[in-house]
C-alpha cells in the first residue's frame, strides 16, 4: 500500500509539474506546441532517481494544497495557455495555432477567426489581471453594478493572413479613452520570424445589463484598470491620418448589393446575451459579391456599432462601392507596433461601404468599411 501511494502521488506530481512547463515552452520548442487534451498526456517513467525525490516533490503537492485551500492556485486553462503578462506587466500576449476549421476558401485563417482570436486574447489578459471570468473583463465594481463592456468600434487590418498550422503570436493592451470607455489595441505577428502580420485597435462602452442603456465610466471603474493599462499612450496605429480614425459615412439606399432578412443564430450570442460583434462581421460580408470573392481577399474592415442586436432581430445588409479616393496599401516596418510605415499606390484594390439595419424598421445596427487587395497569384 506505501508504494501504491507513493507512485499515486509521483504520478499526480508529474502531471502538474508538466502543465506548468506547458505555459513556459521556450521558442525553439514550438514544433511541438499543440493542444494536446489532458487525456493524451503520457507521465514519464517512474525511475529511482526520480523515486530519491519524490520528498520533496511531495512537500511541492502540499503547499500547493495549502495554496488551494486559501484560494490563490493558478486554474488549469492558465496553466494550459501559450500566454502570459509582458515583463512590466502592461501588456499580454499570447500564441494560437489556427486550427483546420478556423481556415476559409483560401487555405488561410477567415477574418472572422482573426476577430475571434483577438477577443480571446483580449478576454485572457483580463482575467490574468484577475477581472472576471463571468464577463468580458469586468471589473469589481462593474460586476457590483451590473455593468458590461460593448464594442462601439473595431477596426482590424491584415497584410498577411496565417494559414493552416501557423502559429501567431498576439500582443493587446488597454488604455483610457476619454470619460466614455477604455479603448483595447492588438498588434498581430508570425511567430515564426516575428513579421507583423496583423493590426488591430477598438473603442469600448459601459452598458448596463439591466436597463441595455450606456453610462459614463465611473473613477471607480477607472480606478481598477488603467493601473494595468501604458502609463503613456500606445497605439498600434501610431501614424497621422491612419485608417482607424476614418469616419465612415452612411450608405445610401438603394445600395448595389444586398442580402435581406437574415437572423441571428443562438450560436451567436454571448454571455453578455446579445449578438457577438463578431457575428456582424459575417453578415457584412455576406452583401459581399461574389466575383471580388475570388479575386480579392480583405485587408481592412472598419465597423461602428449602433445598435443592439437581439436574437429575434431581423438584418438587412447593404453593400455599395465607396466613391473614388486615392486607393493604397499600408505595409507595416518594424516589429513592435511603433514602427514607421509606408504606403505603396495599389490601383487593384476596392473599398466598400457597409449598412446593416433592422428588417421592415430600418434602424441602423452597424455601418462599416471594408478595402480588398487583389488576391496573390501564388496560392
Amino acid at each position: 500500500m506505501l508504494l501504491k501511494s507513493v507512485l499515486t502521488t509521483a504520478y499526480n506530481v508529474d502531471h502538474w509539474r508538466a502543465s506548468d512547463q506547458c505555459r513556459f515552452l521556450s521558442p525553439d520548442s514550438i514544433s511541438i506546441r499543440r493542444r494536446t487534451p489532458i487525456s493524451r498526456w503520457r507521465s514519464p517513467t517512474f525511475s529511482g532517481n526520480y523515486a530519491n525525490g519524490v520528498n520533496a516533490q511531495v512537500l511541492g503537492v502540499k503547499k500547493e494544497m495549502e495554496r488551494e485551500r486559501e484560494g490563490e492556485k493558478t486554474s488549469l486553462a492558465e496553466k494550459l495557455r501559450l500566454g502570459s503578462l509582458t515583463e512590466d506587466g502592461l501588456s499580454y500576449k499570447e500564441k494560437f495555432i489556427v486550427r483546420c476549421y478556423e481556415v476559409g476558401i483560401n487555405k488561410t485563417a477567415t477574418v472572422e477567426t482573426i476577430a475571434n482570436l483577438l477577443q480571446e486574447v483580449g478576454g485572457n489578459h483580463a482575467q490574468s489581471v484577475g477581472f472576471s471570468t463571468d464577463g468580458f473583463a469586468t471589473t469589481p465594481t462593474m460586476r457590483k453594478m451590473h455593468l458590461i463592456w460593448v464594442t462601439a468600434r473595431m477596426h482590424i487590418e491584415i497584410y498577411r493572413y496565417p494559414a493552416w498550422s501557423d502559429v501567431v503570436e498576439i500582443e493587446t493592451w488597454c488604455q483610457s479613452e476619454g470619460r466614455i470607455g477604455t479603448r483595447r489595441d492588438w498588434i498581430i505577428k508570425d511567430f515564426a520570424t516575428d513579421e507583423v502580420i496583423g493590426r488591430a485597435t477598438s473603442k469600448w462602452v459601459m452598458m448596463n445589463q439591466d436597463t441595455r442603456r450606456l453610462q459614463k465610466v465611473s473613477d471607480d471603474v477607472r480606478d481598477e484598470y488603467l493601473v494595468f493599462c501604458p502609463k503613456t499612450p500606445r497605439l498600434s496605429f501610431p501614424e497621422e491620418n491612419n485608417k482607424s480614425m476614418k469616419k465612415i459615412s452612411k450608405l445610401e439606399d438603394p445600395a448595389q448589393h444586398s442580402r435581406l432578412g437574415l437572423s441571428p443564430r443562438r450560436a451567436d450570442l454571448d454571455m453578455n446575451q446579445h449578438v457577438n460583434n463578431v457575428a456582424y462581421i459575417g453578415w457584412v460580408l455576406e452583401s459581399i459579391p461574389k466575383e471580388v470573392l475570388y479575386t480579392h481577399e480583405l485587408e481592412t474592415i472598419t465597423l461602428d456599432y449602433r445598435r443592439e442586436c437581439q436574437h429575434d432581430d431581423v438584418v438587412d445588409s447593404l453593400t455599395s462601392p465607396e466613391p473614388d479616393e486615392d486607393t493604397a496599401v499600408t505595409k507595416v516596418i518594424g516589429t513592435n507596433g511603433h514602427a514607421a510605415a509606408v504606403t505603396e499606390a495599389k490601383d487593384d484594390s476596392l473599398k466598400f461601404l457597409h449598412f446593416l439595419r433592422v428588417s421592415g424598421q430600418g434602424l441602423e445596427i452597424n455601418r462599416g468599411r471594408t478595402e480588398w487587395r487583389k488576391k496573390s497569384e501564388k496560392r
